[in-house]
């Protein structure tokens, strides 16, 4: 038997008992991802992405784990909603507009010392002055270096689109605004070095791509090491008292973690391991979390059909999107239909094997937004669901 067929038959065990749809969390390899994370970042504490986990059973669980320390948010209403629930170090990865969140965060000193905001314009700062409807709480900041590598004076970018401040000296201004305006203190630098972190450089068949992958990749952290270091410099000579420099992602964990510069580590995917993180050579790890949809029909030999499955994932649309059937192993989609919103087709030799109410199990394509279809996550250990834990939408929270 494989591995991965053991697998199938400990999650069909532990779940004999729940109807399908259903998601599940492997525990054990949950918590193995989570060490190996620790592992590669070589002492330097990780920043749980929380819209990579978007359940807050698993964050308190990643947390409470030595080499994890705070929380990398992804809108404000979200922040202020941890802070509240006791989470005490959360880095709002992303710049907001929430007018309403701002005036909160600034009339409440519990919040305002637990939440940072991204920052990287000098209209960001006005729209939270002009928010704060009387709240007088020192706001905390962290501003963003764009990290994509440029070449040929810019006419090549690759990279995401996020800061526009890129040099030492515009990383440097903005701080001098932040340092001179009333009510705002400069606390962290965030760099999230995307092209690097969180495309594979091992992708299946595609030798050459992968090669050129490689060469980019390397290009890019030697490019952005060195850059790095000069911003970090340039923004302590205005802040000597930044609290910390973050960087990397599940991807790029131990080459962020061998700058000097960087203090911590941002990871989040890594711990349920989905599609989008397999192909990669400076890591291997195995999926912790799935969706299971059960058989509802046997529309013929080499066929069955599964109630929906049509869970695409954020990105530029392509099939890489798309979840994969994963157990048993050997099944795929109907190239006419896909996976669909309220049924499934899937071919292969596996579906003569598979009855009415039968599961097959599935992996999304990435990390958090699995949380999204399901109001909770069945937390298997072994082979037994030893409990059940909300994710966000299961709380009655859709922060986007």
């Amino acid at each position: 038997m494989t591995a991965r067929a053991a697998d199938r038959t400990r999650y069909d065990r532990a779940t004999a008992h729940l109807d399908a749809p259903i998601a599940v969390v492997d525990l054990d390899t949950f918590d193995a991802n989570a060490d190996d994370l620790v592992r590669r970042a070589a002492g330097k504490p990780i920043r749980v992405a929380s819209k990579s986990v978007r359940c807050r059973t698993l964050l308190e669980r990643v947390l409470a784990r030595p080499g994890f320390a705070g929380i990398m948010s992804f809108t404000l209403a979200e922040s202020l909603w941890l802070a509240r629930a006791g989470f005490d170090d959360v880095l709002l990865a992303y710049p907001s507009a929430d007018r309403s969140a701002f005036a909160e965060l600034a009339a409440d000193p519990k919040l305002a010392a637990a939440v940072t905001v991204m920052v990287d314009d000098h209209a960001q700062l006005e729209l939270i002055d002009a928010a704060r409807a009387g709240g007088q709480e020192e706001i905390r900041v962290c501003l963003e270096l764009d990290t994509s590598l440029q070449l040929l004076g810019g006419r090549i970018r690759i990279g995401a689109r996020r800061s526009p401040l890129r040099s030492p000296a515009q990383l440097a201004e903005l701080a001098r605004s932040v340092a001179r305006r009333p009510g705002f203190r400069l606390v962290g630098l965030m760099a999230y070095e995307g092209h690097i972190a969180g495309v594979g450089d091992a992708v299946a068949g595609r030798p050459l791509r992968s090669r050129a992958i490689r060469l980019m990749q390397a290009t890019a952290r030697k490019e952005l090491a060195a850059r790095r270091a000069e911003v970090v410099r340039a923004v302590r000579a205005v802040a000597p008292d930044l609290e910390f420099v973050n960087g990397g992602g599940t991807g790029s964990v131990q080459h962020t973690a061998a700058e000097s510069a960087v203090t911590e580590i941002a990871a989040g995917s890594g711990l349920y391991v989905p599609r989008l993180f397999d192909n990669y050579t400076s890591f291997t790890a195995r999926p912790a979390a799935l969706f299971a949809q059960p058989v509802v029909r046997r529309p013929g030999v080499g066929v069955v059909t599964v109630l929906g499955g049509g869970y695409p994932a954020s990105g530029a649309a392509g099939a890489d999107r798309l979840p994969v059937p994963y157990l048993p192993e050997g099944l795929r989609y109907d190239p006419q239909e896909g996976p669909g919103e309220v049924q499934t087709p899937l071919l292969g030799a596996p579906a003569d094997d598979l009855l009415i109410g039968d599961k097959v199990w599935f992996r999304h394509a990435k990390a958090g937004e699995l949380c999204e279809r399901f109001d909770e996550l069945q937390l298997i250990e072994g082979d037994r669901v030893t409990a059940a834990a909300p994710t966000y939408r299961g709380e009655g929270k859709t922060f986007l």
